[in-house]
C-alpha cells in the first residue's frame, strides 16, 4: 500500500472518529445528562446549541474530509461503473452513499433548527414554552437520528472493508 494510501486512510478513519464519537457523545451522554440536571429547558438547551456549535468547529472539516476521502477510496475500488450494480460491494456502497445523503440532510436541517436566531431568542429568554418544548424534541429527533446514521455508516463501511 502506498504511503499516499496510508495517509487517505489514516485521515478517513480520524474523521470518521471524530464524527461518529461527537455524535454519540453529545446523544447519549451530555443529553441524557442534562435531563438529570436541575437547569431550566432553556438552559439545557442553549448548552446544547453552544455545545454542539464548539463541536461543529471540528465536526463539519471531518465530514467534509469523510466525504473527499471516501470518494477517493472508492474511485480506486471501482474500476468501471458495472460494479455498483453487480455486486454485493456496489450495493453495500450505494446503501452507503444513500445513508451518508441522509446525514448530510439531517446535520443540515440541525443547523437550520438551532439558527442563531434561535439561540437568541433562546438565550434572551423570548421564545415561548411551547416553542421550547417543540425545539427540544426536534433536537432529540434529529440528535438520534445523526446517531443512528453515523452507526449504520460505519456498520457499511466495515462491510466495504470485509470485502462482502
Amino acid at each position: 500500500m502506498a504511503i499516499e494510501q496510508v495517509i487517505i486512510t489514516w485521515a478517513h478513519l480520524v474523521s470518521a472518529s471524530i464524527w461518529v464519537g461527537g455524535a454519540i457523545f453529545l446523544g447519549v451522554v451530555l443529553a441524557p445528562l442534562l435531563k438529570r440536571m436541575p437547569f431550566s429547558t432553556e438552559e439545557r438547551l442553549e448548552l446544547m446549541i453552544k455545545t454542539g456549535r464548539r463541536f461543529n468547529k471540528i465536526a463539519l472539516p471531518s465530514l467534509v474530509i469523510l466525504i473527499v476521502t471516501g470518494i477517493y477510496n472508492s474511485h480506486l475500488v471501482l474500476q468501471s461503473p458495472e460494479i455498483l450494480f453487480s455486486s454485493s460491494y456496489g450495493a453495500f456502497l450505494i446503501t452507503k452513499i444513500i445513508l451518508v445523503i441522509a446525514l448530510i440532510v439531517t446535520f443540515s436541517v440541525h443547523i437550520r433548527v438551532f439558527s442563531r436566531d434561535v439561540e437568541k431568542k433562546i438565550t434572551q429568554r423570548q421564545i415561548t414554552d411551547n416553542e421550547l418544548q417543540k425545539l427540544n424534541r426536534k433536537g432529540m429527533i434529529l440528535g438520534e437520528a445523526t446517531v443512528v446514521i453515523s452507526v449504520a455508516i460505519l456498520f457499511f463501511a466495515a462491510l466495504l472493508d470485509a470485502g462482502i
